[in-house]
C-alpha cells in the first residue's frame, strides 16, 4: 500500500512540478518507509537531499496527503552500499515544517569552470555600432538584477568580442555579488566534464553541480551540435535553470537557427531569450580599439612614439577581426622597442607585411549581390532571376556595376554569376549606372553607401 500511494503521488508530481524536475529530482527518490507520519525517502547523495527538500518537499507531502497517506513531515537520507539504514533524527515538534536536510552551498572548489582572463572586463571593451547591442545586454546581465531575458544569445565571427564579453559578465557579476555561483565554460569543457562523469559513473555529481549555479555560461555551443548525448544533458541542464530563474548567457559562431544539427528543441530553447549579434567591425571601431591599445603600449613602452597615420592605416587594411588587428599592434610595438625604432608608415608595411597581405579581402560577386538585395529589400532570388520589374532591375544593375568596380572578375564571369546573363548585358547596367550617377543623386549615395559597407 504504502508504495501504492507513492506512485500514485508521483503521477500528479509530473504535472505540479513539470516533466523535467520530474525527471531530475523526484524519479530517483525511493520511499523507504512511512510510519508514524514520516515519509523517509533514500536519495543518491546528501546534495541532492538538500535540493529536494528545499525545492520539493512541500510539494511531495501535499501530494502523499491527498492520496490518502496519513503523513505530517518527509526525511531525506543517504544510504550508502553495504551499511545499514541509519535512523534518522526526527526534528523536536516546535521544527516539523523546517526540512531535515540544511541546504548547504558547495564550495567554489568543486565548480568545474575554465579560469577567466583578466584583461577581458568591461573597462577594456571598446564599444561601437557593431557591438553596442550586445554591450548594453551583457552589462544589463552583469548587474546581476531580476533576469529579464533568458538565455542572452551572443553570437558573431571569430575575433569579434564574444568571449570577452563573456569574461567581462563573470568579472562584474563576482565583484558585484560575490556569493553568486558563476560557471563559465566552453561547450567542449561541458561535453568533456559530462562524458567524464559518464566513464567514472558520477553523473549525479555533475548533475548536481550544473544545475545548483546562479549563472552558467557556455562558449561556443555550436561544438554539441551533433552529440546527441550532450545534447540531451545540456537540454535539461538547461531546462533547470530556466525553471529556477537563474540566469543563462551562451555564445556561438552563428545563430540558433543557422547552427547545423542541433537539436531542435535546444534551438527553440535558444531563440526564447535575447539573441543578438555582434557585427563585424567597421572602421571607426578598429580605430577606437588600435587607440584604446596603443594608449597602453605607450604606458608600457616608455618613450615610443608612434607616427600619425599609422593607426589609421592598420583600421583600414586589417579588416578578419579584432585578435589579428590587436596582435598586429602588439608585434609592430615589440619589433620598434627592440630595434629602437620610431613607429612610422615604412616600418609598420615591413614588420607587418604578411598580416597585411592576408587581410586583402578578396570580395566576391554573392557578397555584393547579397548587400545589394538588403540595402533594396528585394530577394536575392530575384536579384539572380529573370524579372525585369523596375523596382527589380535597377539594383541589378547596381550589383553588376559594383561586381565591375570592386572585383577583378571578367564580364562574362560576372555574367555567369547573375544567372548565366550575357556580357553584353552586364556591360549595358554598368552603362546604365554610370550614365545615371551624373543626374540621379540618391543613387549616387547609395553606391557611395554600398561600397563602404563592402569595403569596410
Amino acid at each position: 500500500m504504502t508504495q501504492e500511494t507513492w506512485g500514485q503521488a508521483r503521477e500528479l508530481l509530473v504535472a505540479r512540478v513539470g516533466k523535467n524536475n520530474y525527471t531530475t529530482w523526484i524519479e530517483p527518490l525511493k520511499l523507504v518507509t512511512l510510519d508514524h507520519g514520516v515519509a523517509q525517502f533514500e536519495v543518491p547523495t546528501t546534495f541532492f537531499g538538500n535540493w529536494v527538500s528545499r525545492n520539493f518537499a512541500d510539494h511531495i507531502l501535499a501530494q502523499l496527503q491527498q492520496n490518502g497517506a496519513t503523513v505530517q513531515r518527509v526525511e531525506f537520507a543517504v544510504v550508502r552500499d553495504g551499511e545499514p539504514k541509519a535512523e534518522v533524527k526526527r526534528p523536536a515538534p516546535a521544527s516539523l515544517s523546517r526540512p531535515l536536510v540544511r541546504p548547504t552551498r558547495p564550495v567554489d572548489e568543486e565548480l568545474p569552470g575554465a579560469p577567466l582572463d583578466s584583461r577581458f572586463t568591461f573597462d577594456s571593451f571598446v564599444v561601437g555600432k557593431p557591438n553596442e547591442l550586445a554591450h548594453a545586454a551583457a552589462r544589463r546581465v552583469a548587474e546581476g538584477g531580476p533576469v529579464t531575458f533568458n538565455p542572452l544569445f551572443l553570437y558573431g565571427g571569430v575575433g569579434l568580442g564574444k568571449t570577452h564579453l563573456m569574461h567581462a559578465i563573470a568579472h562584474e557579476l563576482q565583484a558585484r555579488q560575490p556569493e553568486l555561483r558563476v560557471i563559465y565554460l566552453s561547450a567542449e569543457q561541458f561535453m568533456y566534464r559530462f562524458v567524464q562523469a559518464l566513464r567514472e559513473r558520477q553523473i549525479m555529481d555533475f548533475k548536481e553541480i550544473f544545475r545548483s549555479v546562479d549563472v552558467l555560461m557556455v562558449d561556443d555551443v555550436q561544438f554539441i551540435a551533433g552529440k546527441d548525448s550532450t545534447q540531451e544533458e545540456f537540454f535539461h541542464t538547461f531546462n533547470a535553470l530556466v525553471d529556477q530563474n537563474k540566469q543563462i548567457v551562451i555564445s556561438a559562431d552563428r545563430a540558433p537557427g543557422e547552427i547545423k544539427d542541433l537539436e531542435e528543441r535546444i534551438r527553440s530553447r535558444l531563440q526564447c531569450g535575447l539573441v543578438v549579434d555582434l557585427h563585424p567591425t567597421d572602421y571607426e571601431l578598429r580605430l577606437g580599439i588600435l587607440q584604446t591599445k596603443a594608449e597602453h603600449y605607450r604606458a608600457q613602452y616608455r618613450g615610443l612614439q608612434i607616427a600619425n597615420g599609422v593607426l589609421e592605416f592598420l583600421a583600414h587594411r586589417i579588416t578578419t577581426n579584432v585578435r589579428v588587428l590587436e596582435g598586429a599592434l602588439t608585434r609592430l610595438f615589440a619589433f620598434a622597442s627592440l630595434v629602437g625604432r620610431e613607429i612610422t608608415l615604412d616600418l609598420a608595411q615591413d614588420c607587418l607585411a604578411d598580416i597585411l597581405r592576408a587581410s586583402d579581402r578578396k570580395l566576391t560577386i554573392e557578397e555584393i549581390q547579397r548587400k545589394v538585395a538588403e540595402h533594396y529589400n528585394i530577394r536575392l532570388s530575384d536579384m539572380i532571376g529573370p524579372k525585369r520589374l523596375r523596382n527589380i532591375a535597377r539594383p541589378r544593375q547596381v550589383a553588376m556595376y559594383l561586381a565591375k568596380q570592386l572585383t577583378s572578375r571578367s564580364l562574362p564571369e560576372i555574367g555567369r554569376r547573375f544567372g548565366g546573363r550575357d556580357h553584353t548585358t552586364i556591360m549595358h547596367g554598368v552603362r546604365k549606372i554610370e550614365e545615371l550617377m551624373a543626374t540621379d543623386s540618391q543613387l549616387s549615395d547609395d553606391l557611395q553607401l554600398l561600397k563602404r559597407l563592402l569595403q569596410s
